[in-house]
């Protein structure tokens, strides 16, 4: 009785793992061939082999380098899914690879070409318009242009180098197999592509490389087949007037996305900015310019109110008609200044915040009025320049800077009025300093005597030397001329 009930104990565990082995294999595809492409969990990870889940009751393998990055690093985990190519099948093991390769045969070159499964290939040389390349065991060709995305400049930097390529043709049975590197990197590129942009965003900083300029800015490709516009004013705080002043073809440079705009597929509009990639001047300009200061620099243009005038790179400040000249009345700013020069200019006001300075050109060398009570006094008789003429009075510049007023009602008080009449702007006239009013920067004047002893010399010779004639004034003062003509 025991006997009997061993048995069939023994059958039943035998039929409960017949179901578990049926359980576990259920859904495994045993019709996997060498080169299929297959997608499988990592399921260990060993010193130097990585085993995959390959949906069979063997599991594949395959080196660990083989999934290392650019930078040799793995950084997979258990339960990541990778993409891998059948390379080979045993009963015991399943060989993977990210590539076709370690494997002969035309049929399986005939297949990755179908399939398009990347095979791998060593370039053994260059030849005629192309590469010799040893696939599998086999010899194929692969044109000069399809060896790498740009031209290759250097055919023998390519020789004994193992890559990855795609079949492009297969003709004759495999004697005619001809592959592409390039096809299969423009994939590859593709994926970063829309990998990268996906990612791009506004604000974001990148480097980029200056593929053409143009009179409106430059075009900036900041990954390969992703161009950006610099506009012209995006290319420097200061102030631009040509592109190529700034940058040129193939300059590297760092720009910062101002705006992107995906339309249809491949089509993507970005906005970039070169000089909001860097410091804006302004941010610093409060500790590195006090007002009072006194700096060199160039005027960029003119308007009516007065020029601007840029003192450093990208910042700009505003010489008002009014800080142009003490000595004369400005009418137009490109009476003193052109855009162009360069000139030295003294600041007066500093605001930052709201970007803005106020520079003078008049008070560079100070104000003449600071120092006019060393130069003039009342009742002090000079020489001036008569400047203009008006009903109120006449103007007269003493100095650069210094004009004073004879008012009309002391012209008319003169014994004779005519003779200051007569005078026109641009003579020479002595005045007598009546009163000083610094803080208004004003000066009341009086005409001097204005008979000159060369005057009386004239009136005495038009006359004959009767002394007669001349009265008893005239005679005294001929006696008095001739007494000091003798000594």
């Amino acid at each position: 009785m025991t006997e009997q009930f061993d048995n069939e104990h023994s059958i039943q565990e035998e039929e409960n793992f017949a179901d578990l082995i049926d359980s576990y294999c259920a859904g495994m595809n045993d019709n996997i061939r060498t080169g299929d492409k297959i997608q499988g969990k990592i399921v260990s990870i060993g010193t130097d082999s990585v085993f995959i889940d390959t949906g069979t009751k063997i599991d594949g393998v395959v080196d660990k380098k083989e999934l290392t990055d650019e930078d040799g690093q793995f950084s997979y985990h258990e339960g990541d899914v990778v993409e891998l190519y059948v390379t080979s099948l045993e009963e015991s093991e399943i060989r993977l690879s990210k590539a076709l390769t370690g494997v002969s045969g035309v049929e399986v070159l005939k297949e990755a070409f179908g399939s398009q499964i990347p095979v791998e290939g060593k370039v053994k040389g260059p030849c005629k318009g192309g590469f010799q390349v040893v696939v599998l065991n086999n010899r194929a060709f692969c044109p000069s242009s399809q060896m790498d995305i740009s031209f290759a400049q250097d055919p023998e930097h390519y020789s004994g180098e193992t890559y990855r390529f795609l079949i492009t043709r297969f003709e004759q049975g495999g004697k005619n197999i001809v592959v592409s590197r390039r096809q299969l990197l423009e994939k590859e590129l593709e994926k970063e592509k829309q990998s990268f942009v996906e990612q791009l965003e506004t604000g974001s900083v990148v480097e980029g490389r200056v593929r053409t300029v143009m009179p409106y800015g430059a075009f900036v490709e900041v990954f390969p087949g992703v161009d950006g516009l610099v506009h012209i004013s995006q290319l420097s705080w200061a102030r631009v007037e040509k592109p190529e002043n700034v940058v040129n073809v193939g300059d590297r440079v760092r720009v910062k996305v101002l705006s992107v705009e995906k339309g249809k597929p491949n089509q993507l509009k970005l906005s970039l900015s070169i000089k909001q990639a860097g410091p804006d001047p302004w941010d610093s300009i409060g500790e590195e310019l006090r007002a009072g200061d006194k700096i060199e620099g160039r005027v960029t243009r003119c308007a009516k109110f007065g020029a601007f005038v840029e003192i450093k790179p990208g910042i700009e400040g505003l010489l008002h008609i009014s800080e142009l000249s003490y000595a004369r009345r400005i009418l137009k700013p490109e009476d003193v200044v052109l855009p162009g020069d360069n000139i030295i200019v003294l600041v007066k006001e500093l605001d930052p915040d709201n970007r803005k300075i106020s520079l003078s050109l008049k008070d560079v060398d100070g104000d003449p009025w600071a120092r006019i009570s060393n130069t003039y006094r009342p009742g002090q008789t000079i020489e001036g320049v008569l400047e203009k003429k008006e009903k109120f009075g006449y103007f007269v510049s003493l100095e650069p800077g210094i004009t004073g007023l004879i008012p009309a009602s002391k012209i008319s008080r003169m014994a004779d009025p005519g003779l200051l009449e007569k005078r026109r702007a641009g003579d020479k006239i002595r005045v007598v300093v009546d009163q000083i009013h610094t803080d208004e920067h004003k000066i009341s004047l009086s005409p001097a005597d204005e008979v000159t002893e060369n005057e009386w010399k004239k009136f005495s010779t038009e006359k004959s030397d009767d002394s007669e004639g001349l009265g008893a004034l005239g005679a005294k003062l001929k006696q008095a001329l001739e007494g000091r003509d003798k000594e």
